[in-house]
């Protein structure tokens, strides 16, 4: 198990940014991606969309896995995005750097020109990085209003939206959050939101805090209503709720009679802990791998050298590839090292029927394999006892494991976590009932990984992964998180497997985390806390 030594919080903020959008400025975002090897960049985070700025400070932090060992080669790439797309390369590029994240943490501010590509500048343009390692796993959780605001639009009243900053060890003013604008409301109640202690307040509860309130304006002409200073100390006053007179500096120095532009009320202020990917595996959460294999028709018969399934003479193809590179990281955090595999879509004998989850090893009471040399052992024994055949059925396999994470998640404890791989050609059949098995499975302790083998079109699949919004049951079910991550094969081909694993494996931890965050469990044994 690579042992991350600390997780690092990059902030970002850029100047002279280019002009891309006619009649107004650009609407820039920047994204955070890392080479993982064969000229390949997985993208690791992104900040927020910031509109009409060409100097902005980006309020989201962008959090990375600091190894030692690593050379971790980054590449951050600033965009203006004018779509509600999640993929950037229908959006302008306003120019990016390369470095490394040693290069970032071991200088204080790390300032660079932005370019286009390499060796042409973008404009006058520059990025400044400035990285904090994460040391203190609370989180402040706040939930507020206010009453009175000053109204500041001519014809409406104001759009409020609040700022948080905190004062640096050199005096200036860094941001830390930026609520959600509320339109035409003096009196607005903002989503309760969090905000790691370490970034709100360095984990010092008697730094200074500046609150702003401001009234928004679509063009970035921002109008302040009123701004206080407090400490996190001052926001957790006993007895809350705890207020705050709004205060205008420049109407309070014209106008004798003046008494504030408004009160901002702290209904809550609570401080909780966040536990960690490596907070749970440390602390004894269990990872059991399962593998799906698609052994349908269209993947071409085994036997002839376009087949998917054909066993090139060194010994390979794309399937087999795909549970090495997989298993090869994920059998680490599983300790009997024995994992299910099963094959779907074929006839198997002795019968014929068409089977849509037979055991590899054709022992269905007890399908596990012996580490993964022992799925790729019964893959190549099997292939040749088979018939390819159809359709395409995932959710049977889905459901098969949901009962395990079922059952596991009914003990209440973060003690095992379920991953699926999906091998498949692509061609799904039972859409509806695949999507009504990931929303029944988002509320399990389970991802489900597909990897994409071949050259067919995967809109399914891409419509599987969440990203682009959220997926829903044919009911209109929500997904309760996003657990689905797709991978198509095709971008690795050339690639390392590390590569392929990385990539395959980014959104686990996340998952696993938002898993155990949303129950509200602690890892098994948690980390003792050090005293600060």
């Amino acid at each position: 198990m690579a042992g991350c030594v600390s997780r690092v919080e990059l902030s970002v903020s850029c100047r002279s940014l280019l002009d891309r959008d006619l009649g107004s400025r650009s609407d820039p975002l920047c994204v955070l991606l890392q080479d993982v090897g064969g000229g390949q960049w997985a993208e690791l985070d992104r900040t927020e969309r910031i509109k009409n700025c060409q100097n902005p400070e980006f309020c989201k932090k962008l959090i990375v896995d600091y190894y030692f060992e690593k050379v971790q080669k980054l590449k951050f790439g600033v965009y203006d995005i004018d779509n509600k797309s999640f993929d950037l390369n229908d959006d302008d590029y306003l120019g990016g750097i390369e470095c490394t994240l040693g290069q970032v943490v071991s200088s204080s501010v790390f300032t660079r020109p932005l370019e286009l590509k390499q060796g042409k500048p973008a404009g006058k343009g520059t990025i400044t990085i400035s990285a904090e390692e994460i040391k203190d796993a609370r989180v402040v959780y706040l939930e507020i209003e206010a009453r009175n605001l000053d109204k500041k639009d001519f014809l409406g009243k104001s759009d409020p939206f609040l700022e948080f900053y905190k004062q640096s060890d050199a005096g200036t003013w860094q941001l830390v959050y930026r609520s959600e604008v509320i339109k035409n409301n003096l009196n607005p109640c903002w989503r309760k939101f969090s905000v790691p202690l370490q970034t709100f307040c360095g984990g010092d509860f008697n730094k200074p805090i500046k609150v702003q309130c401001a009234d928004h304006d679509s063009d970035g002409s921002h109008d302040l209503i009123g701004t206080f200073e407090t400490t996190l100390t001052g926001l957790q006053e006993a007895g809350s709720p705890v207020e705050f007179e709004c205060i205008h500096p420049e109407k309070k120095q014209k106008k004798k009679s003046y008494k504030n532009s408004g009160i901002i009320r702290i209904k809550s202020c609570k401080i909780e802990r966040d536990y960690s990917f490596l907070d749970y595996v440390m602390g004894g959460c269990q990872i059991n791998f399962t593998v799906g294999v698609d052994f349908t028709g269209s993947n071409g018969d085994p036997r002839s050298p376009d087949s998917l399934h054909y066993i090139s003479p060194d010994g390979i193809n794309e399937y087999l590839i795909a549970i090495w590179s997989v298993g090869s990281v994920v059998q680490d955090y599983d300790t009997d090292k024995l994992f299910p595999a099963f094959g779907f879509g074929a006839q198997v004998p002795p019968s014929w029927q068409v089977s849509h989850e037979f055991a590899l090893n054709f022992n269905p009471s007890n399908p596990y394999c012996q580490g993964i040399q022992g799925i790729v052992d019964a893959y190549r024994q099997i292939l040749p006892q088979i018939r390819l055949y159809g359709p395409t059925n995932f959710s049977p396999i889905i459901n098969h494991v949901a009962g395990f994470a079922a059952h596991s998640a009914q003990q209440g404890t973060a003690s095992q976590y379920f991953i699926l791989l999906i091998i498949t050609d692509g061609e799904i059949t039972d859409l509806d009932q695949t999507r009504q098995a990931i929303v029944n499975a988002s509320k399990l302790p389970m991802s489900i990984i597909i990897v994409g083998v071949g050259e067919a079109d995967f809109r399914a699949m891409e419509f599987l992964d969440g990203d682009n919004g959220v997926l829903k049951s044919p009911t209109g079910e929500p997904a309760a998180r996003d657990v689905v991550q797709f991978v198509p094969f095709r971008q690795f081909k050339n690639a390392s497997r590390e590569a392929v694993s990385q990539m395959v494996l980014a959104e686990v931890p996340k998952q696993l985390v938002a898993y155990y965050k949303w129950q509200g469990w602690p890892p098994v044994k948690p980390p003792e806390i050090k005293k600060m």
